[in-house]
């Protein structure tokens, strides 16, 4: 009679008592959290299966089981026949089984199941069905495999599932900064003079945008791909930086002290027209009717100041930044606009206004609600708690 392993420890997972729940989890909504709990359960559930059955018993019978499943597999398409190469190859199958049966202590777990797959391929000419009843008779030493392939699987499930959770909390830093600062904007007053903000802000872009569109005009290409090329060592100015090729181009041509403009009207020349008055037509066309797209973005954007502002530190660090740039291509009049933007923010109530800007600009008519009837800080106090649960949940150390 073949042996039967008996599950004796384990859980229904359903059963909804406190022992199957993590101390402290119990109040979290957390699918990540619920899971890398199931895995670990499902592991210690494994774990002890093998544990009744004694681990280094189960051990022995699963890899007795391998070796004998394995021989089984690389012998029947060979073994299987009338051939003289089948009958040489089950020759070779009969002695490695024996073998290994022989060899086999009388207490392994299962050990009935490998006389029996013997039998079923002792004979002097095999069929595939021979080698099907012979995995069959293995099947009671199986079940000691598998107790060890679903501890491994469940090894896997709670990597799986530490890799979500580990997502789940970054997830959570992000929606608990975006609710801190919604929270952090509740507080504004919305009523204050924002103007007083906007109306400097307003009129600095409007006048870097109207003389820098007078700087692409007039200036040679060659000078601002030097003012865009300069800005790399900026991190607030905006430029993005040409591709190599149109700028080697800008800089070594003749071409390059033309205007941007007027490149650009060039590259839509016919050849026989573009050649009186570039150094190579084929060229220009390759350069920069390819890069239309990247001529058009350098504009004054790069240098203009977003609304709502920042705060005080980083719009004064931008302001910083941006002021030689404007000094190149502006007046003295809209560097003084961005210098009283700058003094701005040295201002007792800038924050207090920026704070009012961002809640004027940012807030919808629903946030506000959440603010008013305290949902919003409800909802931060738990996404707080999950994001701690899952910390405590993923300082555990798992199996390796």
């Amino acid at each position: 009679m073949s042996e039967r392993v008996h599950d004796t420890h384990d859980h229904n997972a359903a059963d909804g008592t406190e022992g199957d729940r993590r101390d402290g989890h119990e109040q979290v909504d957390s699918p990540a959290l619920a899971d890398l709990e199931a895995a670990r359960d499902r592991f210690e559930r494994a774990t002890q299966r093998i544990e009744d059955h004694g681990g280094d018993a189960v051990h022995e019978a699963a890899a007795a089981y391998r070796d004998a499943d394995e021989l089984l597999t690389q012998y029947v398409d060979r073994a299987t026949g009338t051939g003289r190469e089948n009958f040489t190859a089950y020759v070779e199958l009969e002695g490695k089984f024996s073998t290994l049966v022989e060899n086999l202590p009388d207490d392994l777990k299962g050990r009935a199941a490998f006389d029996d797959a013997l039998d079923a391929i002792d004979k002097r000419r095999l069929s595939e069905s021979d080698f099907e009843r012979a995995h069959d008779a293995l099947e009671p030493a199986a079940q000691y495999a598998e107790l060890l392939d679903e501890r491994e699987a469940a090894r896997e499930a709670i990597d799986d599932a530490r890799t979500a959770a580990a997502k789940r909390r970054r997830e959570l830093e992000r929606e608990i900064s975006d609710h801190e600062r919604l929270l952090e904007l509740g507080t504004a007053d919305l009523d204050a003079p924002i103007e007083r903000l906007r109306d400097p802000v307003e009129a600095y872009n409007d006048a870097i945008r109207e003389v820098f569109t007078e700087y692409r005009l007039e200036t040679p290409a060659r000078e601002v791909f030097a003012l865009v090329d300069r800005s790399r060592w900026y991190p607030f100015v905006g430029f993005r930086q040409p591709p190599d090729d149109l700028q080697a181009y800008v800089e070594q041509s003749s071409d390059g002290e033309y205007p941007i403009p007027k490149l650009l009207e060039f590259a839509d020349y016919s050849h026989s027209k573009l050649e009186h008055y570039v150094e190579d037509a084929d060229v220009l066309k390759r350069r920069v009717a390819t890069q239309q797209t990247y001529l058009d973005g350098i504009d004054a954007e790069a240098l203009t100041i977003d609304w709502p502002p920042e705060p005080a530190g980083a719009l004064e660090r931008r302001v910083r930044e941006y002021r030689p740039f404007v000094a190149r291509v502006a007046d003295e009049e809209t560097v003084a606009q961005l210098r009283e933007i700058r003094l701005r923010t040295y201002n007792d109530e800038y924050d207090r206004l920026q704070t009012a800007a961002q809640a004027v600009e940012q807030l919808t008519s629903e946030e506000r609600e959440r603010l008013a009837n305290g949902a919003l800080a409800d909802d931060l106090d738990s996404l707080r708690a999950e994001k701690a649960a899952l910390e405590s949940a993923l300082d555990v150390d798992d199996p390796v």
